[in-house]
């Protein structure tokens, strides 16, 4: 049975989300506050975080940076504050997905079952020794497909599963410009309204690690007005 934490002070809004995820066959462990629950999410193994941001004792800003720094467990912010600058902030500290509230039920579950899913298939695919297919080199940039691995200038970046999921999307269709609708569709696998930030935030953060310059992209293009776009070979 896979194992959800909320980490959620309004007792309405956990009760909620647990009698929805228990009817879907989930485990649910609930924490009230933020210190409780990142205490329980290091401690503890589980499938998925739903992590609430106005928290008592420890804000969830500061919990999911505390979770991503020691796990790559999904995590997916349930918040009432609905302004873009909160939506980025999380998901730059490594949230997979941002919910806002209100939100219904049967949706919640949906993007629940669907991070899992991918977590789950991405996970499989690493340790698993690469054929030369398996790697892709553009200059000095390689990715290895089924080690789920990434070096840039002979070192090694280190990619969250969703990071890693859409840098290799990208660099399998070099010079194809995608726009952030298609990429959260093909990437996160779920309705890409209104998510756009999701992946701005994801090809930042992905710069951030593989690009000599990240103020100046060689590997993911930003066409503007358009999307993003891998460089060729």
């Amino acid at each position: 049975m896979k194992r959800i934490l909320i980490i959620e002070d309004n007792k309405e809004i956990t009760e909620l989300e647990r009698d929805y995820l228990e009817a879907n066959d989930f485990e649910v462990d609930i924490a009230e506050d933020g210190v409780t629950g990142l205490e329980k999410a290091l401690a503890d193994e589980y499938n998925l975080i739903l992590l609430d941001i106005m928290l008592p004792r420890m804000d969830g800003f500061q919990v999911c940076r505390e979770i991503r720094a020691q796990k790559d467990v999904p995590i997916l912010l349930v918040s009432a504050k609905r302004e873009d600058i909160d939506k980025i902030r999380g998901l730059g500290l490594g949230a997979d997905d941002y919910v806002a509230k209100p939100f219904y039920p049967a949706e919640l579950v949906a993007r629940v079952k669907a991070h899992i899913s991918r977590y789950e298939r991405l996970t499989s695919r690493a340790g698993v020794a690469p054929k030369d297919e398996d790697v892709l080199k553009v200059g000095e940039l390689e990715i290895h497909l089924k080690k789920h691995r990434v070096f840039s200038q002979g070192k090694e970046a280190f990619l969250t599963n969703r990071e890693f999921e859409l840098l290799a999307f990208l660099a399998k269709h070099p010079g194809i410009v995608f726009s952030r609708e298609r990429i959260f569709d093909r990437v996160w696998g779920l309705d890409a309204a209104g998510d756009t930030a999701t992946v701005m935030v994801h090809i930042n953060r992905i710069r951030e690690k593989i690009e000599p310059d990240p103020t100046q992209p060689i590997y993911i293009e930003t066409v503007w007005g358009a999307g993003y776009r891998f460089a060729e070979g």
